[in-house]
């Protein structure tokens, strides 16, 4: 923590101090009206969307339409990947992170992977196609000299929608769509086995806001589908509210330079130590949250978790490091475990 305050000061003391406080006044303004959006996606089609869809995935998980069971005997397990506030699209990963979900894909064959899960929007629809942002996008590539400036707007408009799903007078709704558009795009995958005596297990992961997003969501999915769910933290900023009930582990890489992700454990008063009762700390003593020190990862760009640049003498990459840790986490175990129990109830 102290580190981070020195960064801070720094940066301030190198001209940072009149930048912050046109910051401050955007991220301010900004957060007034985050909440609209969801507002209105909520009274204009997402009460009526969420009551029919979830009621049918009830219904076909209990039983009630059993047609998509012949078909995914085999799965034992979804990764979701969600990612974190510097992407305005979820079609638009950075290639590092393309790559890391394709070398999943092939390291765990029992696993589908869902990639298009966009975390900053209630009805799951880029930025690019919100006229606003498309609008402001199109203006400032053309301004030379301003489009960086107008990836830290896009950016803070990600940070209200991370905020929205923290916060207890509308994150309900927010994190019901984000769970629902999850189930969907399991779905389109490939439907979910809804007849098996044991639950698949559903991955989370996220970099960034788009952790808050999965654990905001992760009591949502419990509740409507049969999964058992792990959530795996890349640099995450998070509250210590939701999801740590319903997860049976959180998984949090923490990288030696990524200052950032220390930002959760301070604004959030259920990430403090002496908040004994909020469910992080109940996870933490659990022995259900564990905090691994990745490397001398960044929290984005070329040096952050999915970096494609050198990391250490041996020649491996940012990216390779988290790879390699990945890939020992238990819950591929788990996983494994859930494809033998599939086949042998196929025979």
């Amino acid at each position: 923590m102290l580190k981070f305050f020195g960064q801070l000061l720094l940066w301030i003391r190198n001209g940072g101090f009149q930048l912050l406080l046109f910051a401050v006044f955007i991220f301010l303004i900004w957060g007034t009206f985050a909440p609209v959006g969801t507002i209105v996606w909520w009274l204009d089609q997402g009460a009526t969307k969420l009551e029919t869809r979830t009621r049918e995935l009830s219904q076909r998980m209990n039983g009630g339409d059993d047609s998509s069971d012949t078909t995914s005997g085999d799965i034992s397990c979804y990764i979701v990947f969600l990612t974190g506030v510097g992407d305005t699209s979820a079609d638009q990963l950075s290639s590092g992170e393309e790559a890391f979900l394709d070398q999943l894909e092939q390291d765990q064959a029992q696993c589908l992977i869902v990639r298009d899960v966009f975390p900053y929007s209630a009805a799951n629809q880029d930025i690019a196609g919100q006229q606003i942002f498309e609008y402001l996008w199109n203006v400032t590539e053309e301004a030379d000299g301003w489009l960086e400036l107008t990836q830290y707007l896009l950016e803070f408009r990600n940070v209200w929608r991370m905020a929205i799903s923290a916060d207890n007078r509308y994150g309900s709704v927010y994190n019901q769509a984000i769970a629902l558009s999850i189930a969907e795009k399991m779905e389109q995958q490939q439907p979910i086995p809804s007849s098996r005596q044991q639950p698949i297990q559903l991955i989370l992961m996220g970099t960034s806001g788009g952790v808050q997003v999965a654990l905001g969501a992760a009591p949502y999915l419990a509740q409507w589908l049969p999964v058992e769910i792990s959530v795996v933290s890349f640099g995450g900023v998070f509250d210590g509210n939701e999801g740590f009930d319903v997860a049976t582990h959180v998984y949090h890489f923490r990288g030696k330079r990524d200052w950032i992700e220390n930002i959760g454990g301070i604004v959030f008063p259920s990430r403090w130590r002496w908040t004994l009762g909020s469910p992080y700390n109940r996870a933490r003593r659990q022995e259900r949250y564990t905090v691994y020190s990745s490397g001398p990862h960044e929290h984005e760009g070329d040096q952050g978790y999915f970096g494609k640049e050198v990391a250490q003498d041996d020649g491996k990459t940012y990216i390779e490091l988290t790879l390699k840790q990945v890939k020992e986490l238990p819950i591929w175990t788990f996983a494994s475990q859930g494809e033998n129990f599939a086949r042998k109830n196929q025979h």
